[in-house]
């Protein structure tokens, strides 16, 4: 389990994580979400050890990952599986290649045993065909999976993803979140999605969290989002035209059931 006490991360003495505590849901899609600068992926990012924060505590099963030390944080780390925004392929490496990478960094399995890993990550999420190429060959959606491919390699415990859907188009995204919510069950991970589409949120999002200039300000499931009466929650989700339609048509549905008690 990963929980997280009075979170705080400051640049430059700006406060940019506000005192956040929150437990994410096991096996679960734990949808971190929230407008651009709100503190995100500054919020990601020290989940994973990328930032230090000035405050709080990041507790892996009740271990503060913060306080560990070195070998612990090493061990844990081979439990972690992460997708960044823009997939970070390297180019000099085909997509076979990029998928053995932490299995060569980390793994005792021989060559063989590496390779079959990764193969069969591959054609998990129906890329096998692509192992030869170089991520300069492929499309933005297959570089996105040859990432995921790559981060369940070590077949982690926790997997983290960063925008996953950046810079895709709707029907890509539509896959990339099948894919996401797809090995989260198949596996029992425990994953964390930032993003600020709430097509996402409503499609694989089992616990949402709403962070705002890096302040907590809601928390709860998809099935919530749509009637919450946050203000600076509803300003987010209904800054999609569709997303409006949606509480309009369920304000008129609730209406005409009242009318026929």
């Amino acid at each position: 389990m990963i929980e997280v006490q009075n979170l705080i991360k400051q640049f430059e003495g700006k406060v940019v994580i506000n005192n956040i505590s929150t437990k994410f849901k096991e096996g679960a899609v734990n949808m971190i979400i929230g407008k651009s600068g709100s503190g995100k992926s500054v919020f990601l990012k020290c989940l994973v050890g990328l930032l230090r924060p000035e405050g709080g505590k990041v507790l892996y099963d009740g271990k503060d990952f913060l306080k560990m030390k070195q070998k612990d944080v090493k061990k844990l780390r081979r439990n972690m599986g992460m997708l960044f925004q823009n997939a970070a392929l390297f180019d000099s490496k085909t997509v076979l290649e990029n998928v053995m990478f932490p299995l060569d960094m980390f793994s005792r399995k021989n060559y063989r045993e590496r390779k079959k890993r990764a193969e069969f990550c591959l054609e998990r999420v129906d890329l096998l065909d692509a192992a030869n190429l170089y991520p300069s060959e492929i499309s933005g959606g297959m570089m996105k999976r040859a990432a995921i491919a790559r981060a369940i390699a070590l077949n982690p415990k926790y997997l983290f993803c960063d925008e996953p859907n950046s810079g895709l188009d709707p029907k890509t995204s539509q896959l990339i979140d099948e894919l996401i919510q797809g090995i989260t069950k198949d596996f029992e991970i425990t994953t964390i999605v930032v993003s600020h589409d709430m097509n996402s949120v409503m499609n694989i999002g089992d616990h949402i969290i709403f962070i705002n200039e890096g302040v907590k300000e809601w928390e709860g499931t998809k099935d919530h989002v749509i009637n919450s009466d946050n203000k600076e929650l509803n300003e987010f989700v209904f800054a999609s035209d569709l997303f409006k339609k949606i509480k309009e048509a369920e304000e008129t549905g609730q209406e005409t059931r009242n009318s026929e008690r």
